[in-house]
Formats: structure tokens, sequence, C-alpha cells
């Protein structure tokens, strides 16, 4: 699928999600390329008018500058500690919408997001629908700086191929907390809760991108329109 297609995909799903928001609501805002359209949705609604008295709470240092700019009114976690409703991509869905998360890397705070929401929309584009999660994604494990090879060495023992996340420098990308990402493919995963729980029991690993009965709903844009799936 071309590039021009997969977005124009992601913008079907990121203008059925909005739909879904109301007067008075505070609004999550994930983390990537789809929940950046989403953003972009949302500010044309608000420009013109038809969408009013809201409050969106982004989720990462980027989004918060991308949200500034288009000057949608902004607030924080801590001032909403409960956000009425979140919308985020995904890298992988699974029937049981399931979710592996944190291609763009900011899925810390993206989980964080998804727990303080009562309804988390997933938008996605046709292509990230998966049969079991890992059989076309990596799972992104967010490690301290020091000793990360260790969690390297421990998340092998689990079955992984691990891989350090770097930019086109060479150079470790770090998140908005200055961790490191170890991207970890463990190929099909048969049993997420399980696996999800390992990674976790480790001092020196922060988080993992398996979002588990996090999602509300995923909108699935298709080349044949739009799915919304519920659990």
């Amino acid at each position: 699928m071309s590039g021009d297609v997969n977005r124009e995909l992601k913008k079907r799903a990121a203008a059925k999600a909005v739909e879904l928001i109301k007067p008075g609501m505070v609004v999550g805002i994930g983390h990537g390329s789809t929940a950046i359209e989403a953003v972009y949705c949302l500010a044309s609604l608000f420009e013109t008018g038809k969408i009013r008295d809201i409050v969106v709470v982004p989720c990462s240092n980027h989004m918060v500058e991308e949200t500034r700019k288009l000057g949608i009114p902004m607030s924080t976690l801590e001032e909403h500690p409960v956000v009425d409703l979140t919308i985020d991509g995904a890298d992988e869905v699974d029937p049981q919408l399931n979710l592996i998360k944190g291609g763009g890397g900011a899925f810390l705070h993206e989980k964080i997001l998804a727990e303080a929401s009562r309804r988390e929309i997933i938008i996605v584009d046709e292509t990230k629908l998966s049969p079991i999660l890992g059989t076309r994604w990596a799972v992104p494990v967010e490690v301290i700086s020091f000793g990360w090879r260790s969690q390297a060495e421990y998340l092998q023992t689990l079955g992984a191929t691990v891989k350090l996340r770097q930019d086109s420098s060479c150079n470790p990308i770090k998140t908005d907390q200055g961790n490191l990402i170890l991207d970890c493919r463990f190929g099909p995963i048969a049993d997420p809760v399980r696996l999800a729980g390992q990674i976790k029991g480790r001092a020196g690993i922060v988080e993992h991108g398996l979002f588990l009965g996090l999602a509300s709903e995923v909108i699935v844009g298709c080349r044949s329109g739009v799915c919304h799936l519920k659990r």
C-alpha cells in the first residue's frame, strides 16, 4: 500500500473518531502519525466552530507543540486526571482489540493516558489488523540507561530478538523521560498477558508496548470505507 493511500485511510479513521467528541469533553491525544491526523481534524472543526468547549491533553512533547501551533485549548493530566475520551493509534491490533503500540516511542505516556480515560478510541488503517500480536511488529520496551544491556539479555531469555532503537546516525533514541527503547521481536505471541507480566517483572524495565484490555473501540480506515470495532 502506498504512503498516500495509507495516509488517506488514517484520515478516514481519524475523521470518524473525532465525530465522537462532544462539547465539554476532556480529550486525550496519543502520539504518532495516526494520532496527528485526529489533531488536524479536530483543529479544523474547532476553527469552524463545529466543536466547542473542549480541552485536549496531549501525551508527548511533540504533540504538545503540534496542538499549540493549531490553536487548540490544552491541559494536562495533573489538571484533569480523568479523561473523557482519548484518540490514539496503534501498530498492531488483534481480534480481541489488544494492541502493540510504541512505534513513535511515547508508549509510556500513551498507556498512562489510556488508563486515565473513560473511553480509549484507537484509529488505524487496515494494514494494522493482525490475527495475533507479534506477527508483524516488535514489542517496544522502555528501559533506563543504566544496565540496559542486562535488560536486553533478560528479554532474550523470554524469546525475543532485541534491538536498541537508534536514529539514522546510529545514536540511541531517547524517550521524553530520557530512557532507551529496546525493540523486542518475539514473533506471534501466544499468551500476551503472561508475556506482559514477565517483561514488567524486572527492575530497570519501565514499560512495554503491549496494551491489553485498554482499547474500548477500534476505528479502521479501509479502502472500502470505515469499520468500527467494539470490545
